[in-house]
């Protein structure tokens, strides 16, 4: 039997980390590190960081190469063949280090319930027929580390928020009944393709690293900032992880 935890890590800050993740790292058995390429060597780094920060018992820890998503116009076929190949590798991973079970954990960023499919690969795993038993332990979300990295609420007095995708904002445009808007998972700056008039935004990459980087205002002006700040940032890092939020202005205060 595998005892697996997906421990929520924040954004990679080990001050995001709770007493429940440190313990469930130090509980664990074997805990994997998936290494995403040289060009995102920094994920890694802060993983690697994590672990000789917080543990104090001799867990091993093992690394092993993510596979990567196909390109394709079939957005959704695509990721579900990553998915697959994601959790083939664990597998493999399983029965080379964990042969006859026991505790093992994934560091997931943020928390594993937002925007993440480590969930969806365990359950593959388990429809495959794989006895696991599935643990979550919360993360401090992206969400939140903007929200307060710009010292704001999340929400109005009585309004709905939408959480959707940068893929979704771009092809459907601004919601129905939402005053407020968070945008995840956005590699093209979908926000301009809005129409700025009374909206703000609130921008944020990096979020809890030495090199967080936050622009907020009215969309007008701070948008094209963010697209030229964007850009300088993934050419010199060779990745970016954002999010942001947008208010209409009539309700921002």
């Amino acid at each position: 039997m595998i005892d697996l935890h997906l421990i929520g890590i924040g954004t990679g800050n080990p001050d995001h980390l709770t007493r429940q993740a440190e313990a469930a790292m130090n509980a664990a058995d074997l805990i994997l590190l998936p290494r995403k390429g040289q060009a995102k060597s920094d994920l890694i780094d802060l993983r690697r960081t994590l672990c000789a920060t917080v543990l104090t018992k001799p867990v091993r820890v093992v690394e092993f190469d993510l596979p990567v998503r196909a390109d394709s116009s079939d957005y959704l076929a695509a990721v579900g063949d990553w998915h697959d190949a994601i959790a083939a590798t664990w597998a493999a991973q399983i029965a080379r280090h964990l042969p006859h079970g026991g505790r093992l954990a994934l560091l997931v960023w943020g928390d594993p319930s937002l925007y993440d499919s480590t969930l969806r690969i365990a359950e593959r795993l388990q429809t495959g027929g794989m006895a696991m038993r599935v643990h979550v332990v919360p993360g401090i979300t992206s969400l939140q580390a903007l929200t307060a990295a710009h010292a704001i609420p999340l929400n109005t007095l009585g309004a709905p928020i939408v959480v959707t995708t940068g893929r979704r904002l771009r092809d459907d445009g601004w919601p129905e009944a939402a005053d407020t808007i968070a945008v995840m998972l956005d590699g093209a700056c979908a926000f301009t393709t809005l129409d700025p008039e009374a909206v703000l935004i609130w921008w944020g990459a990096y979020l809890g690293m030495a090199h967080q980087a936050l622009i907020a205002g009215p969309l007008a002006e701070a948008g094209p900032q963010i697209v030229t700040r964007r850009a300088a940032l993934r050419a010199e890092h060779g990745w970016i992880m954002d999010t942001y939020l947008l208010r209409r202005e009539r309700s921002a205060a």
